[in-house]
């Protein structure tokens, strides 16, 4: 599986569970840039990375700091939203939506804000230097905890229903398993070098 090849042509086999989490992604930006009911939820959260990067700041290398931190977040949470998915594909899902919303949500206080770069210089900047390989690995890891998910309900509605089928389904988890091994390198890989963007070139680019 760690051929390219096979990567590549599993990856395809994929382009529905990702074509579906980048859908959401997309929808849960949109929620948290225009719907004021999640604004106290929202702030919350902001409010606890505020205290994160204050955290980061206080310390003797905030650079170093800073890209360990947030390479060992980000890559912690993938691979627990792709294999928890197995609980019916419930936190991948949440994930997708409460970090959509978030980026939605922070885009529209910087436009409201005039003292705020633009939106446009912000997502330039600030986002998309290492959002380009970071959103690509979340969304990634979502569709494949989806995919989780959608074999559990599969393999439920068997259980309760067509037991004779259990052992397909069975045996498909067992070989989607083995290859969400080459995946979770690949998007262990891809996180560390967007910790070391962010960490670098986006806080050189925001300080401009």
């Amino acid at each position: 599986m760690l051929k390219f090849g096979k990567f590549a042509s599993h990856l395809k086999e994929m382009r529905g569970y990702i074509g579906v989490a980048f859908v959401l992604f997309l929808a849960a930006i949109f929620i948290g840039s225009s719907n004021p009911a999640f604004t106290n939820f929202l702030d919350s959260q902001m409010e606890g990375l505020k205290n994160l990067v204050q955290t980061i700041d206080s310390t003797a290398n905030p650079a170093i700091t800073m890209m360990i931190i947030i390479f060992l977040n980000n890559a912690i949470k993938c691979i627990f939203v792709m294999y928890l998915g197995v609980f019916f594909g419930i936190i991948p899902i949440a994930f997708l939506i409460i970090n959509g919303m978030l980026i939605g949500y922070l885009l529209d206080v910087i436009s409201r804000n005039p003292e705020m770069p633009s939106v446009l210089e912000m997502v330039l900047k600030g986002l998309l230097p290492h959002g380009i390989i970071e959103i690509p690995a979340i969304i990634i890891a979502c569709a494949y905890g989806m995919k989780f998910g959608s074999l559990a309900w599969r393999g439920t509605g068997s259980f309760l229903f067509q037991r004779s089928r259990l052992l397909g389904i069975g045996a498909e988890f067992g070989f989607f398993a083995e290859r969400t091994v080459a995946m979770m390198i690949a998007l262990i890989v891809s996180l560390l070098i967007a910790s070391i963007i962010e960490s670098t070139v986006t806080v050189w680019l925001i300080s401009l």
